[in-house]
């Protein structure tokens, strides 16, 4: 996440001393160069066509959250059974960054995204075949698909923004791309709450029909599953082909970025060594998996605790999940003006206090006061996973590269901790116990924020421009 503060300037939480700027003449501002742009000309619609990218992905990854309640009721099922769509959709993130990476070290950013996309829309178009066959293991295929081709769009969009300029820019860009995420994010359950959630066939109306009106009904609701992941697929096409037929000039970060990439296994050794032995990387990483594992948990249980803590509808159930989104998306700006008042840890050690005990909340009050609470989780989520990330990155030079993989790896926990609260509401009977998985992550992230707040006294001070770039 990008600071509201000029990079430039001294960073409030470099620990160095501020100093006032130096009067500027009027030939001096006549004789300064250019600012580098942020996009090039001949750049910008390939950067559109990419931005368009990070929108697409939090469609799909979002709308996989409304999949978790869809699954449950349509195939009567447990919620740890119906929560291996999260498995499904996080574990195939894990398993395809290292070959993405390969991919984009051996033929390019532009080749890593043409893979992506085409891998991902092969995924939508295998909810077809997946609707047609009533079998839930053929959705988590086309989900598994869907979502390998997402890890490689992800993994290749990232460095390629940033290479498409200056690097004196390139956080800058990175940060306009990032923020269309959850503009996406919002689209995929606003699609979940208007296409799928409404059109459900209700559970009373299951238990006066016959085995065909059942079967019948099964095929009708799987359908509306079908339609927006077919309209992804779609759309991923177009952009494929935009991206395809579009000659892509000679980027200015391209070849140093490919150059340092092309023989990862003869520094890794080293490189993970003085990752492993540095500590607040280390730490980092843990809490990196908790956040995402926290984020994914609650998500994907919204729709669920709306249905069966508060007791409201299948149609209103889906805009509650939408309402934390939207908060999610406004936290996230307001966060950035926060960094501008508080330290970057003090802060994160404030928003995972306040999730745990929006948690609780949820736990113990089991009415509408409890779904609130779930829904304000968002707001302290929206700082986690750039604040850790720069936290865990900040100094490590050269090796903040390689230590990069390993924070991105971390979205396993998204694949794992929502089986484990998924076992747990089951073994308990009882949907609002099952936060106490979410409020354990988000309470790693506090001691992760308290470790950051105790050591930083003891490190040297880190040069401002490792700031910005971590951030």
């Amino acid at each position: 996440m990008g600071l509201p503060w000029d990079s430039s300037q001294p960073t409030p939480s470099s620990g160095g001393p501020l100093v006032s700027a130096t009067p500027t003449t009027e030939s001096q501002e006549s004789a300064a160069p250019r600012r580098p742009r942020l996009v090039e000309r001949e750049l910008l619609v390939p950067f559109i066509v990419v931005v368009a990218c990070f929108a697409a992905w939090g469609v799909a990854a979002n709308l996989t959250d409304v999949l978790v309640g869809v699954f449950r009721t349509i195939f009567d099922m447990s919620n740890l059974q119906s929560s291996v769509v999260q498995s499904a959709y996080y574990g195939a993130y894990f398993l395809l960054a290292l070959p993405a990476a390969f991919i984009n070290s051996r033929f390019g950013f532009k080749a890593g995204m043409l893979t992506g996309l085409g891998l991902a829309a092969v995924g939508g178009i295998l909810f077809l075949p997946a609707s047609q066959m009533l079998v839930y293991e053929a959705f988590l295929v086309a989900l598994f698909v869907l979502a390998a081709g997402l890890s490689i769009l992800e993994t290749s969009a990232n460095p390629l923004i940033l290479a498409m300029g200056s690097e004196a820019t390139a956080t800058r860009r990175l940060n306009l791309a990032q923020a269309f995420n959850p503009v996406g994010a919002n689209i995929g359950v606003l699609l979940g709450a208007m296409l799928i959630l409404p059109g459900l066939t209700s559970e009373a109306a299951k238990t006066i029909m016959s085995a065909e009106e059942l079967r019948a009904s099964q095929e009708a609701d799987l359908f509306l599953v079908l339609r927006p992941y077919l309209c992804i697929a779609a759309v991923l096409i177009i952009l494929w082909l935009l991206l395809a037929f579009r000659k892509m000039p000679e980027l200015p970060g391209e070849q140093a970025v490919l150059a340092e990439s092309a023989t990862p296994g003869a520094a890794s050794g080293g490189v993970a060594g003085r990752l492993w032995r540095n500590r607040r990387y280390r730490y980092g990483v843990i809490a990196q998996f908790f956040n995402v594992a926290a984020q994914t948990c609650v998500w994907t249980f919204t729709i669920i605790y709306a249905l069966d803590v508060v007791g409201v509808s299948t149609s209103a159930a889906g805009w509650y999940l939408q309402a934390s989104l939207i908060l999610f998306l406004l936290a996230r700006f307001a966060m950035v003006y926060l960094l501008g008042i508080f330290r970057p840890a003090r802060l994160l050690l404030l928003m995972a206090a306040f999730g745990v005990i929006c948690c609780l909340v949820a736990m113990f009050s089991l009415n509408m006061i409890g779904l609130i609470a779930v829904v304000a989780i968002s707001a302290s989520l929206s700082l986690m996973f750039p604040t850790i990330y720069g936290l865990a990155l900040e100094g490590l030079g050269e090796d903040a590269k390689f230590g990069a993989a390993g924070l991105v790896m971390a979205i396993l926990g998204g694949a794992i901790l929502p089986l484990v609260q998924g076992a747990v509401m089951d073994a308990v009977g009882d949907t609002a116990f099952g936060f106490v998985v979410p409020a354990v992550c988000l309470a790693v992230v506090a001691a992760y924020a308290v470790f950051e707040l105790r050591d930083r006294p003891h490190r040297p001070a880190v040069p401002e421009t490792a700031g910005e770039a971590a951030s």
